[in-house]
């Protein structure tokens, strides 16, 4: 298995849905249209319950519920802890929409449990919880887990007995005593779904979209989110000017976040360096620390952006989302720091959005190969290597959308710590 440097993968496809024309509907007509179209969008709605848990792993919650959301999903984030705020695994600090006890009543088309420990454990041990999963399950109504939480939860609870099942690899034995084992990367048997880990969350929340809405409402999310094509032993990075990237010891990383960021982005961006024990501070470019993503996801950072631009960084690195982006670039202090980054000769980086309108309209693509969103690409002054899904060009690394984060976080800890630790990180997540 390795991060091989080869040649450009084929694009993605963008899927686009166009909403029909209203310029000659009567104002009357409009009216009577629009009742009726938030009339089935109602009820079409499903209701998604996740609730999560200090020690949640970040990444398995947060790719869930944006996954869903872009399905039309209504999800409530629900904190089993005793407060709204939970501090996730890797010191990702999410904040809930509600409480588990406001969900005792609510009636959910499917609950989905996140990973990480010991988040897992606090969610079995949840009494409520507890309840309201196990008459999900004798209502049949979909049920569903990831990682440690098959084994350690819906197992626990009996809710898996005489059903084929998957979990994380360490937790396949306790797995084996409550459900028929198998090695799948994403298992559906009858209403029950399970997962592996963090590396697969992406397909698992596919496979939540395709069972509430359809296969052609999980072909329309899935397209955007750029997953790869298929699984391999290797990610494929496009290198120009190739060079060691070195720090004076632990590589010290800044990523910023502003309302309207990715949360895919920004949580698997963060998580996966601080797991390649890189010291990594997050930053909100906004006047208070709780930021709202793209998704409604709310995320709280490490400082402001004040705070943050008085230190030195090995590397700054944006997640995309367009109002993230946006914010970004109308950052006077951001937009300094980052030329100051690049004028000292420093590593910076942007994903999805924030190449084409952050760094390109900043003058820091210049003389530059770079990649971003498939959308933006005809921002980028020079797209010749922009099918790549992560580029990497000297002390500049660019990369396409969230389906790709993985492979750019595993990319910049290649580029810091070597080819072994990106690949013994990509292998303790399941990316391969």
């Amino acid at each position: 298995m390795a991060l091989s440097h080869l040649t450009p993968l084929s694009p993605f496809t963008t899927l686009i849905r166009r909403l029909p024309p209203f310029a000659a509907l009567s104002s009357a007509t409009s009216r009577r249209h629009n009742r009726i179209s938030f009339s089935v969008m109602a009820s079409a709605a499903r209701k998604v319950l996740v609730p999560i848990a200090n020690g949640t792993e970040p990444m398995e919650a947060v790719i869930t519920v944006d996954v869903l959301r872009r399905a039309g999903a209504d999800v409530t984030v629900a904190s089993v802890e005793n407060q709204l705020r939970v501090d996730a695994c890797h010191g990702v600090k999410i904040v809930a929409d509600a409480l588990i006890t406001d969900c005792v009543d609510t009636v959910f088309d499917l609950i989905s449990l996140p990973g990480g420990m010991p988040g897992a454990t606090t969610l079995k041990d949840n009494n409520t919880l507890e309840n309201i999963v196990k008459k999900q399950a004798s209502e049949g109504r979909l049920y569903a887990a990831i990682c440690a939480a098959p084994a350690v939860a819906l197992g626990s609870w009996g809710l898996l007995k005489g059903l084929k099942a998957t979990c994380y690899p360490s937790f396949m034995e306790q797995l084996s005593s409550s459900a028929t084992t198998v090695e799948s990367r994403v298992q559906q048997d009858g209403k029950a779904i399970t997962s592996r880990g963090p590396g697969t969350a992406m397909e698992y929340s596919v496979a939540l979209v395709e069972q509430l809405f359809g296969k052609e409402k999980a072909d329309e999310v899935s397209g955007p989110l750029l997953m790869p094509s298929k699984h391999s032993d290797q990610f494929i990075v496009a290198e120009l000017n190739k060079l060691q990237w070195t720090s004076s010891s632990g590589p010290k990383i800044l990523v910023p976040i502003a309302d309207g960021s990715e949360e895919m982005e920004a949580v698997m961006i963060i998580d996966v360096l601080r797991r390649a024990k890189a010291e990594v501070v997050v930053a909100s470019v906004g006047d208070k620390l709780e930021i709202v993503a793209s998704r409604k996801v709310k995320l709280v950072a490490d400082m402001l952006l004040d705070e943050a631009a008085k230190l030195s960084y090995d590397l700054i690195v944006l997640p995309g989302g367009l109002g993230g982006a946006q914010a970004f670039a109308n950052s006077e202090a951001l937009v300094n720091l980052l030329k100051k980054q690049s004028g000292s000769d420093r590593y910076y980086g942007a994903i999805c959005a924030s190449p084409a309108l952050v760094l390109e309209p900043h003058g820091l693509l210049k003389g530059k190969k770079a990649t971003a969103f498939p959308a933006m690409c005809n921002k980028l002054s020079d797209p010749s290597e922009a099918e790549n899904r992560v580029v990497v060009d000297g002390k500049l690394i660019t990369s396409r959308g969230p389906g790709t984060s993985l492979e750019f976080s595993l990319a910049i800890v290649e580029k810091f710590l070597g080819h072994e630790k990106a690949l013994e990180l990509a292998k303790t997540m399941l990316v391969m």
